[in-house]
């Protein structure tokens, strides 16, 4: 069965350098890591980066506590990037 990338629906981390208008425009992110659901991509800068063009899509998912994730692949239609504790979450988590 072939695999689709989730994309990121929204994004209401504006200060990352990869979010123009509330949407994710990089290729992909990683979420997760040891403690949260958080977006490994995530980055501080004045300059804005990214293609404007492209909506950014789940690359790898490491919440391995996630029901959408299967094999560190994020099987959900879509996900939202939001804040949660001072840095940016995958919102779309859902445990198992």
């Amino acid at each position: 069965m072939a695999m689709s990338m989730s994309k990121i629906s929204d994004c209401s981390v504006t200060d990352c350098a990869y979010n123009k208008d509330k949407k994710c425009h990089t290729l992909a992110i990683t979420v997760g890591n040891a403690h949260c659901a958080m977006c490994d991509t995530f980055t501080q800068m004045d300059k804005k980066a990214g293609d404007p063009a492209i909506i950014g899509g789940v690359g790898a998912c490491r919440a391995e506590s996630c029901r959408f994730n299967m094999s560190l692949e994020c099987t959900a239609g879509s996900i939202h990037v939001g804040l949660h504790k001072g840095h940016p979450d995958c919102t779309s988590f859902t445990a198992r």
